[in-house]
């Protein structure tokens, strides 16, 4: 089969590999029928994640069709349609039985491109079978379901659930990528009084409004005076940092109110500032975290019900071996405006058209 391989920072290459077979009986492989590129791949690209060795294939989100299972795999069978996690779960550890499968101590855990290969490939052997992928209803697109494998339930855990978004909050997201705007739709579900994005792209910041966002404003507007006077000069109820790079954590907690929450998504490669000094008096809170993917049945069940969608995200599709123009689209976003980008297999195709 062909995959996507890093060889390496800056580096990488589409090309043949030997094709995943079973190595344990909760295993299933899995042909790939739609997957997608995250920045957290660019993240890999630049050097940032050192665990990921050389040789790996990357991706961790796709959607695709069980070839082959395990003698171990209960819950899922040859020819079903699944939802591939971008975390993977033993069940047994003490991690995963209170639901924390982000920090899973049996080989679970965020692994897909990360400590073994990965989706952005033509099959992929995914670990703990029964745990880690989740049958697809058929009135839910490959499309659509592919914003389940990371984008949403990062979003709605690490951001809207962990900065505790209350009704009639006012919310800051900071960065208006693909988890920004997912942060803005799930962020929405729990009725804040206004929600506000920064993001140094115009285009970005008309995505926000498109998707919800009440405003959106750029460096160029003072951002932190701006925020409190539209708050009576309090601040922020939450503030969600979705790009991860110090400047924007830092802006961050510059908007927070007294007693308000900071929930930090974005993957930063780079130590930022913790500025305790001004912080230590104010009762702010700070999260950050790895998602889970505990919620993600609640969102398949709301995307199957018509209760959820982010139309519009997706802006470029692509063949499964157009992988690196894919590629090149989505790391020059600022040029591109690529939000998120969807390669298909051909038979995936069929199901979409």
């Amino acid at each position: 089969m062909k995959a996507l391989v890093y060889n390496g920072p800056g580096q990488r290459s589409w090309h043949e590999v030997p094709d995943p077979v079973i190595q344990d009986p909760e295993d299933a492989i899995v042909r790939v029928d739609a997957v997608t590129i995250c920045g957290t791949d660019l993240h890999i690209l630049k050097g940032d994640v050192p665990t990921v060795e050389r040789g790996r294939i990357l991706g961790h989100e796709a959607v695709g069709t069980i070839l082959s299972v395990g003698d171990g795999v209960r819950g899922v069978e040859v020819g079903d349609r699944v939802l591939i996690s971008c975390i993977s779960s033993c069940g047994r550890c003490e991690y995963c039985r209170k639901g924390r499968y982000g920090q899973c101590l049996g080989g679970g855990g965020w692994i897909l491109g990360h400590l073994i290969d990965g989706t952005q490939a033509e099959m992929v052997r995914v670990p703990f079978a029964d745990r880690s992928v989740y049958k697809l209803p058929d009135n839910v697109s490959n499309e659509s379901a592919l914003l389940l494998a990371d984008i949403l339930p990062t979003s709605y855990e690490v951001g809207t659930l962990a900065g505790q978004v209350t009704p009639g909050d006012t919310v800051v997201i900071v960065g208006a990528g693909p988890i920004g705007l997912a942060a803005v739709t799930t962020s929405k579900l729990y009725s804040p009084s206004s929600v506000i994005v920064v993001d140094s792209a115009p285009a970005r910041q008309k995505a926000a409004l498109d998707h919800g966002a009440d405003l959106a404003f750029g460096p160029e507007d003072d951002v932190v005076e701006t925020i409190k006077e539209l708050t009576g000069g309090l601040g922020a109820d939450v503030a969600i940092e979705a790009v991860g790079v110090p400047a924007t954590f830092e802006l961050c907690t510059q908007v927070i109110r007294p007693g308000g929450r900071v929930a930090n998504v974005g993957v930063h490669g780079a130590p930022a500032t913790l500025h305790l000094e001004d912080l230590w008096i104010k009762d702010v809170t700070i999260t950050t975290g790895l998602v889970d993917t505990w919620t993600t049945p609640r969102l398949l069940s709301m995307l199957a019900a018509g209760r959820l969608s982010m139309p519009g995200l997706i802006t470029h599709r692509f063949g499964l071996d157009e992988m690196q123009d894919a590629y090149d689209v989505f790391s020059r976003a600022g040029e591109t405006g690529a939000l998120k980008v969807a390669l298909f297999s051909d038979e995936s195709k069929d199901l979409e058209d």
